[in-house]
This record gives C-alpha cells, sequence and structure tokens, in this order.
C-alpha cells in the first residue's frame, strides 16, 4: 500500500480531479461531443508532467522539499523517469485511438509543451506561460483545435498562469508583487470565461429549434455566468488573503484551492453551452478533490 501511495503522490493524483474538464469544456466551447477518451488520455499526460516535474527537480527537493517521495528515498529516479515515460505514451496511445489523427497531434502538441515546462522553462521567467500553455492545449485537445474555444483556452491559461506564479512562492513564501499577479490573472480568467459564456450560441440546446430558443439561450448564459461567480468565489479569498499572510503554508493552501477552482471555472463554458448535467457533474467533483487534496500533496 505504501508503495501504491507513493506513485500516487508523485503523480499527484488528487490533482487529476480538475484535468478531465479541461476536455469538457473544450468540447463545449466548441459545440462538440464531449470525448471521455480524450479525457483520459489528458489525465494520463498531467500525470506524466507530475512524475517528469518531480523527476527533473530532484536535486532541488533534497534541499527544498526533502519529503517528496524522489529525495526521501521511497521511490528512485529511474523508476519515476520510466513511470514519466510510460504514461505519456498511454495518453499519446489513448488519444490515438478515441480521437484519430488531429487528437494524436494536439496531444503531442501538448506532450511536447509538458517536456519542455518540465525540462527546461519551470525556472525560467517564461515557465508560468509556459504552464498555462499546458492547460490551453489541453482544452483544445477536447475542441479539436476549434477556434471557437480559443475564449475558454485562455480563460483556463490565464488562471493557470496565477496558479504558477504562486506555485514558485511555496517555498520562501509570497510577496506582494506576486500576489498581485495572481491576482491579475485571476481576472483576466473570469473576464474570458465570462465573454466566452456570453458569446456562447449554446448550440447543445434542443429549445433552439423552437419558439422557447431564446429564453433557453439566457438561461444557459445565466448558468454559466453564475459558474464564473462561483470560480471567483473559490479563488480570490485565498489569493487575497496572502497579502497580509504570504507564509508558505498559505501559499500552499492558495495553490491547492486553486488548483480545485478550475472546476467550476469549467463549469462556466459547459453551462453556457447549455449542458448543465456535466456542469453538474463538475461541480461535484470539487468536494471530493478538496477532500483529497487534503491527504495527499497536489503541488
Amino acid at each position: 500500500m505504501s508503495g501504491l501511495r507513493t506513485l500516487l503522490e508523485v503523480v499527484r493524483a488528487p490533482a487529476a480531479v480538475s484535468v478531465p474538464g479541461d476536455t469538457m469544456a473544450g468540447a463545449a466551447a466548441a459545440g462538440l461531443r464531449w470525448n471521455p477518451g480524450l479525457a483520459v488520455a489528458s489525465t494520463l499526460l498531467y500525470w506524466a508532467g507530475m512524475a517528469l516535474n518531480d523527476w527533473a527537480d530532484r536535486d532541488a527537493d533534497a534541499v527544498e522539499r526533502p519529503e517528496r517521495p524522489i529525495p526521501s528515498g521511497r521511490i528512485s529516479p529511474g523508476r519515476t523517469l520510466a513511470l514519466a515515460a510510460g504514461l505519456t505514451g498511454a495518453g499519446l496511445a489513448a488519444a490515438a485511438l478515441t480521437g484519430g489523427r488531429r487528437g494524436f497531434a494536439l496531444a503531442g502538441l501538448l506532450a511536447g509543451a509538458v517536456c519542455a515546462y518540465d525540462l527546461g522553462l519551470k525556472r525560467t521567467a517564461a515557465g508560468p506561460a509556459a504552464m498555462a500553455a499546458c492547460r490551453a492545449l489541453d482544452v483544445l485537445l477536447g475542441a479539436g483545435g476549434r477556434r471557437r474555444a480559443w475564449p475558454t483556452a485562455l480563460a483556463v491559461g490565464a488562471h493557470t498562469y496565477g496558479i504558477s506564479v504562486l506555485g514558485r512562492a511555496e517555498v520562501k513564501g509570497a510577496s506582494r508583487g506576486t500576489v498581485a499577479a495572481a491576482l491579475t490573472a485571476t481576472a483576466v480568467a473570469a473576464t474570458a470565461a465570462a465573454l466566452a459564456t456570453l458569446r456562447s450560441s449554446s448550440p447543445d440546446l434542443a429549445a433552439f429549434r423552437n419558439a422557447s430558443a431564446p429564453a433557453s439561450r439566457v438561461v444557459a448564459r445565466a448558468g454559466g455566468l453564475v459558474m464564473v461567480a462561483g470560480y471567483l468565489a473559490v479563488a480570490v479569498p485565498a489569493q487575497a488573503g496572502l497579502r497580509t499572510r504570504p507564509e508558505p503554508d498559505r501559499v500552499r493552501q492558495a495553490v491547492r484551492l486553486g488548483i480545485l477552482a478550475l472546476l467550476p471555472l469549467q463549469a462556466s463554458a459547459v453551462a453556457g453551452a447549455g449542458r448543465p448535467a456535466q456542469a453538474a457533474a463538475l461541480l461535484a467533483a470539487h468536494p471530493v478533490g478538496r477532500r483529497l487534496s487534503t491527504r495527499m500533496a497536489t503541488s
């Protein structure tokens, strides 16, 4: 059991609760049927990225976070790298089998972006932007790369940028500039999500084929905006609180909540497209993810 727990910790298993919603939001924004196979592919690639991150950071973690799986001796660097490679291959295979050539191509771009971040860009000034690009590509994977999903991809990417900026302060604590950057990214994400919802044609609403279409469109868009408000309610308080209490443990808490705040953000695109059941499923995953994150690291 301890070995399994170590593997789950290496891949940050609880954080994967936020991953399927990327492809779900992308599909909704593009007016496509959601492909669960692509959600599986993106989850596998996410886990691969987490494992590769631990392998790449093993020397720094030995100093900054000796409790992590590799520096604590619970797993070897070679096994961690093999895990990352295996998960990457599985993710690409799942994308090819369920998404065809386009799915495989987009998954390949995502895998390349993940490797570039973990192996070269993470500790540079481009690190947060690179991580944001990874999550934006995940949204586009679900959308088949279609332009209609770009605003939703921007929203998810902007939020991820803010999380990544905060993540850099998990060891030493957050500065005022760090907190301001995170709050600005959250504002950009909320604005992009709201605009995407307002511009949505809500293609899934059967009511669009009868006289009640305008009312149904209003209901769908209102639901999307409510989800945006929920996103702000989850993300902003933890980030704003860092202005007066910027200690590392508070930063880590803000990052954990920020990862889970992706769920209502993704739900805004889904609800705005007239898919209330899927939006409800994303919201239902939030308390599950929060409970799991208290038992195992997510960042």
